[in-house]
């Protein structure tokens, strides 16, 4: 009995340190993200004299060259959010040899301009750093064989800050896309209550780091939003015009991945590509660049300054160089960016109908990622880090109406 009770302490502590961890390598990681871009774009253009309307072209097909050579070293890295979970699902663990590679191939697409999110390279550094904790500590086997899982929960809370997306999604056992049939198996009140202490303390670690040194980066999220007739006469278009944006996001991401097998195994040249194709358009349209959270900041004081028609593209237009980084080699998330699409959109749309804009954000927002995740409940709970509670029937009837959008099957694979 008092082993038993020791083993559970330490389990305790152990958790709560790994959650703590995976709070702290979020808020580095974003820290370095947002001062990097600010040297990279800001900071050294203003010092040498070479700012102009042509620099987005410049510094991605720097990046395009950057990101090829890093490709052709480390191919495949980091792996992206559901690989990780894939992995630590068959095996229990995830391979923890490249996860300062994986750190830092994440962050550099980012730091030039890449339309990615910035979960898939931290999902895996914390994945293996739970298995490099587990693998010292065996004589805790049963009791530390789903920590990979529970430091999953914790990291993808502190990146999205949105605790309930991070509980579910060890649960559902799949982040992005469909289910393709998987049992879900609901873990017993003491793994929840694992889980939940994992993603209170990184929570706590991400927010406490951000209070004390700034920087803690992430999506803003919109506070109050109202519901009147008007709302609720455009809520089915606005959910389906976020299904069109959805339904893009697999449209391009099937022609892009015919783009880069017939370019074939040229990690250089496809990343190179990218880059171009990423800064001609970021010339014309800037905000099809970055992951979004910082873009969907400023969008909030400009967006009556840029008009429904340049909104609405972007939106068109960003899942397009999502797709075309992840497809020639610019390792990232997809979140993010597609959210902002959805952020965009629904500007766009309040601008036209003169609807209140978070009710038109939530809508559009919920049929983007209805479509491209196929699965409303999870859309909805990850939207939580972006809006209101109040909103969840918003949310909840826009991402059933985005996710029985027909996608062809051979899109989603």
């Amino acid at each position: 009995m008092i082993e038993r009770i020791e083993k559970l302490v330490l389990l305790v502590v152990v958790t709560i340190i790994l959650g703590v961890v995976a709070g702290a390598v979020c808020w580095t990681f974003f820290f370095l993200m947002n001062n990097g871009i600010k040297l990279i774009w800001e900071t050294l253009p203003n010092a040498l004299g070479i700012t102009g309307f042509w620099m987005p072209l410049v510094v991605c097909t720097v990046g395009g060259i950057l990101v090829g050579l890093f490709q052709k070293k480390w191919p495949g890295q980091p792996q992206e959010m559901d690989e990780v979970m894939a992995e630590v699902k068959a095996n229990g663990r995830y391979e923890y040899q490249n996860i300062g590679v994986g750190f830092v191939g994440a962050l550099v697409p980012l730091l030039f301009g890449g339309c990615l999110g910035p979960e898939a390279g931290l999902t895996g550094v914390i994945a293996g750093l739970c298995t490099w904790v587990g693998d010292r500590l065996k004589f805790l086997r049963k009791e530390f064989k789903e920590l990979s899982s529970v430091g999953i929960a914790a990291v993808i809370t502190a990146v999205f800050n949105a605790p309930l997306f991070g509980l579910a999604v060890p649960i559902f056992g799949n982040a992005e896309g469909e289910l393709h049939g998987d049992t879900i198996k609901v873990p017993k009140p003491a793994k929840i209550a694992i889980y939940l202490l994992a993603i209170a303390s990184a929570l706590g670690s991400m927010m406490g780091l951000g209070l004390l040194l700034g920087g803690m980066g992430g999506l803003p999220h919109y506070s109050d939003v109202e519901i009147g007739w008007i709302e609720i006469a455009i809520l089915i278009p606005c959910a389906i015009a976020g299904a069109l944006v959805g339904w893009l996001f697999h449209c391009y991401g099937a022609f892009a991945k015919m783009i880069s097998c017939k370019i074939g195994d040229k990690p250089v040249v496809k990343a190179l590509v990218a880059g171009v194709a990423l800064g001609a358009l970021g010339v014309v349209l800037p905000f099809t660049m970055f992951a979004g959270e910082i873009q969907a900041e400023e969008l909030d004081g400009i967006w009556l300054e840029m008009g429904a028609l340049v909104l609405i593209v972007t939106a068109l237009i960003k899942p397009f160089c999502l797709q075309f980084c992840l497809n020639m080699g610019w390792r990232g998330g997809k979140f993010f960016p597609m959210i902002f699409c959805g952020i965009s959109l629904g500007y766009g749309i309040a601008y036209l109908s003169g609807a209140d804009p978070v009710f038109c954000l939530c809508a559009c927002t919920a049929g983007v990622l209805g479509t491209m995740m196929r699965q409303p409940l999870m859309a909805t709970l990850l939207l939580f880090l972006c809006f209101p509670l109040k909103s969840v029937f918003v949310l909840l009837v826009a991402a059933v109406i985005g996710s029985v959008v027909p996608v062809p099957r051979k899109w989603l694979s």
